[in-house]
């Protein structure tokens, strides 16, 4: 039996124990898996008295994570922090499906190859997002506020970035791809400066639907990827991970996505 939860704070808006459960139930495995609210600096203490053996982990879990866990990934080790913490022989593991989950949302746009690509933050989201695109992107150009991030979107990228101030820039029209990987309503700072976009915007939220800047770019007829791809990518990866299964990607995505759009409303 799978005996799982997700692990964050705040946890009661989250989306994956409905999720897990669907992927669960559909590969007819006996599990359960909940959500439960561990704020920062409390997930070692959790760890020590729970009787669980998988863990998905949110903000603010992910880097703390890094600590905890007995045996890290190289993903993880990449990008700082991981979102996928289980037992293997006794010891802790943690690894990231968000690499994952932001590639198998773009290649489901289509996009395989890249000439430039604009991320907006530069947190635990933007890691994982740089990391997904270093290898189809030609360019890639980060908007930020915080200078003590660099070094750790660097390792993540393992290649050159180039950094911009937090203002208003032109590259928000002509880039191929827009990631916008910042907590709510941050990133409405830049609607004014959206003008006939050439690229396709990946919204890594999904609720509120629409956000203000994914509203102004789908009323302009360019593409938008909701964060329910990177949430719906991100949790197969999981869950063929807790399962020790593989699975059929496109038919479990359309059953979770089915399932998420239907609470949502």
């Amino acid at each position: 039996m799978i005996n799982a939860a997700v692990l964050g704070s705040p946890i009661n808006h989250s989306l994956s124990p409905l999720l897990h459960s669907i992927a669960y139930e559909h590969l007819g495995i006996e599990a359960h898996y909940e959500a439960i609210e561990v704020r920062a600096g409390e997930l070692a203490t959790f760890l020590q008295d729970c009787d669980k053996s998988a863990f998905s982990l949110t903000m603010p879990l992910k880097e703390e994570a890094l600590v905890v866990a007995e045996v890290r990934s190289k993903i993880a080790q990449r990008i700082s922090g991981g979102n996928t913490l289980h037992k293997v022989n006794g010891r802790w593991n943690l690894t990231s499906t968000d690499v994952e989950g932001f590639k198998y949302s773009l290649l489901g746009s289509g996009l395989s190859e890249i000439d430039s690509c604009l991320i907006i933050g530069s947190g635990a989201t933007s890691r994982a997002a740089v990391a997904a695109v270093s290898s189809i992107a030609k360019g890639i150009e980060v908007i930020h506020r915080n200078p003590d991030r660099q070094s750790q979107m660097d390792l993540a990228a393992e290649r050159e970035i180039t950094y911009l101030d937090w203002q208003l820039h032109d590259q928000i029209n002509t880039a191929d791809l827009v990631i916008n990987t910042t907590p709510v309503k941050v990133a409405d700072f830049f609607q004014p400066s959206i003008s006939s976009p050439q690229g396709v915007l990946f919204e890594v939220l999904y609720h509120p639907w629409p956000t203000l800047i994914s509203d102004t770019w789908s009323k302009s007829g360019a593409i938008v990827i909701d964060g329910l791809d990177l949430l719906i990518h991100q949790a197969i990866s999981q869950v063929e991970i807790f399962a020790q299964l593989p699975l059929n990607r496109s038919e479990m995505y359309q059953l979770m996505r089915d399932a998420a759009l239907k609470q949502l409303s």
